[in-house]
């Protein structure tokens, strides 16, 4: 029976959460200006990008160019949450499912970015993606850049 994984990472951000939260959820064509090196574009395909049942294709650089198709899966505005399923491109050859969500939040003075990945890998032989969550983390560190600055 396949298992179901779950790795969490967590970093503070200067900027506000619910800023951050915006930029991730409304604005995502700023994220490839915002890091150019690392995002190379995001194509929407269906929906509007920002609701329930969006399809959009990301090209982005983990060493090489890679593509991803996210559908967003669930949003929750009151806790600026995210939730995207990967339903192509590079890392469906290795995982069954692959799902990211993104909490924009503040605990005590603290801004944080939380990003969780929950996936069922094809094989045991499939590393854990430690390098997506760094990835991901790596973009919330630029993005709250941006957003201090702008």
């Amino acid at each position: 029976m396949a298992q179901l994984h779950k790795l969490e990472l967590q970093t503070q951000i200067t900027s506000r959460p619910e800023k951050f939260f915006d930029l991730y959820k409304n604005k995502t064509y700023l994220m490839p200006k915002i890091s150019p090196d690392k995002l190379q574009s995001i194509r929407v395909l269906e929906g509007d990008g920002k609701s329930l049942g969006s399809v959009r294709l990301w090209t982005y650089v983990m060493g090489i160019p890679v593509i991803a198709k996210d559908k967003i899966v669930a949003v929750d505005e009151v806790n600026r949450s995210i939730t995207f399923e990967l339903i192509g491109g590079e890392v469906t050859k290795y995982f069954n499912s692959f799902k990211a969500t993104l909490e924009a939040t503040t605990e005590g003075n603290k801004n944080i970015i939380k990003w969780s990945l929950e996936y069922e890998k094809m094989s045991e032989s499939v590393p854990n993606p430690h390098s997506h969550l760094e990835f991901l983390v790596t973009m919330s560190k630029e993005i709250d850049t941006y957003l201090i600055k702008a």
